[in-house]
């Protein structure tokens, strides 16, 4: 009985497929649904008990769907497919646009926390900041790791307050913002955090913050903030928040 005792290799093996099994299982569930599982249960269940009572017609019908399960399912579930297809992919490549278009600011706010360098970029939404704006100065320059790393540098006269970005370009630097008085975060946070909470309590727009202190980053967003961020959950969170 020794053969039917599993080896290491048969529970990797095991233990693989159950993962890839529930991979395609959430795939399924959260873009084609439900019904496409019950069907499906519905089919592999009939088969099953096809064999078992020897009901040779349901047999021989659910073989030949088996043997061309592929096209079956095909035409069985193509506006289900064709929708997950489109989900899927759109969202990949537009993820990927927006974090290629924004890869000059995720390369500097690596950077900066590195160094402990203090800095405040805000991303805009759909709502303008103009009027936050108005109080700094508007340069209209094209987005560059370089250039944030000077702005942001604190021996330049532009290193206090926030940078602006619209679109895929820095529009305006040493912009005020107003703070939040959130008693929450009062006592955990210092100016430029509570800048961020306080614009993004007024905006739709996405702060990033790094802490001079310990070169933290966090981001801010619809006035609540998220700290100790990796860049490359920042990347995954600009990708998922902005609309560019």
């Amino acid at each position: 009985m020794s053969f039917l005792i599993p080896g290491i290799v048969d529970i990797i093996d095991i233990l693989i497929i159950a993962a890839l099994l529930y991979r395609v299982f959430i795939l399924v569930r959260d873009t084609i649904g439900y019904p496409v599982i019950i069907s499906l249960g519905i089919i592999v269940l009939l088969y099953f008990f096809a064999v078992v009572l020897d009901m040779k017609l349901l047999t021989l019908l659910l073989k030949l769907l088996r043997d061309h399960w592929i096209i079956a399912f095909l035409v069985l579930f193509q506006p289900e497919i064709r929708s997950v297809i489109h989900k899927i992919g759109f969202r990949t490549l537009f993820q990927r646009r927006k974090i290629y278009l924004f890869a000059p600011i995720l390369k500097a706010i690596a950077t900066m926390a590195f160094k402990k360098t203090g800095a405040l970029i805000l991303i805009e939404g759909k709502q303008k900041l103009n009027e936050y704006i108005s109080s700094g100065e508007i340069i209209d320059a094209r987005l560059s790791t370089k250039l944030i790393l000077t702005i942001f540098n604190s021996k330049t006269i532009l290193h206090d307050g926030a940078v602006v970005i619209r679109g895929a370009r820095i529009f305006a630097v040493k912009v005020i913002l107003p703070v939040s008085h959130n008693l929450v975060y009062l006592q955990q946070y210092g100016t430029r955090h509570l800048a961020a909470l306080g614009v993004t309590e007024h905006s739709d727009c996405l702060a990033i913050v790094v802490s001079e202190e310990t070169g933290r980053i966090s981001v801010a967003r619809n006035g609540e903030i998220r700290s100790n961020l990796s860049t490359e959950e920042l990347a995954q969170i600009i990708a998922d928040e902005t609309k560019s």
